[in-house]
């Protein structure tokens, strides 16, 4: 009888759970973790172009030290972020992630811009081929981020509606940060790449 109780007992249990989204929360908490994983792998690829980026223009325009450093530095910021899961749940981790992130596409943009000024550096073969890696990544970036803000939206819709925002409650589902409109702006953007044709 006991034994027949807590079969009894454990199949109502997961009834319930199933019913209440917790399964629901499992898969789409794993959808957003996914699609996070993607943004950060395409801001990687575009850290990791940076210093052959910075290199190649530093050998025709190394006076523009200024625009060079800009670049290191907002890269290294970028970089120095750890990017952790954790991230997901903090709006003032996942705001300054955005912001170093958001630095380094406005420093790239200038670095782009000042190179319009070397004829020499547009011919050079190895920066029209960064330069295309990073419109490329870019694009990357702004696909990946629209894939993440909508695995968010899909997770923040389940964790705000009734009933399973108390599911959301009891079992600790926050409400995920997203990018931000203001952000949009600063980020999505591409650098303008223009092979002087």
């Amino acid at each position: 009888m006991k034994k027949w109780l807590s079969w009894m007992t454990l199949g109502l249990l997961s009834i319930l759970l199933s019913g209440c989204g917790y399964n629901q929360f499992q898969a789409r908490d794993e959808a957003v973790k996914a699609a996070w994983g993607e943004v950060v792998n395409q801001y990687q690829r575009r850290a990791d172009l940076v210093p052959n980026l910075v290199n190649t223009v530093k050998g025709y325009a190394s006076h523009e030290r200024e625009t060079l450093e800009a670049v290191t530095k907002a890269r290294a910021a970028a970089t120095s972020i750890q990017v952790t899961p954790e991230v997901l749940n903090d709006p003032q981790a996942f705001q300054r992630f955005q912001q170093a992130q958001g630095q380094l596409t406005q420093a790239l943009s200038r670095l782009l811009a000042v190179s319009e000024n070397y004829p020499q550096l547009k011919a050079d073969g190895l920066f029209r081929d960064l330069q295309s890696q990073l419109e490329g990544t870019e694009n990357r970036i702004t696909v990946a981020r629209q894939r993440y803000i909508k695995s968010v939206e899909e997770y923040n819709v389940l964790a705000r509606s009734f009933p399973t925002n108390l599911t959301a409650m009891m079992f600790g589902y926050p409400v995920r940060p997203s990018f931000t409109v203001d952000n949009e702006k600063a980020i999505s953007n591409a650098p303008a790449v223009n092979f002087g044709k």
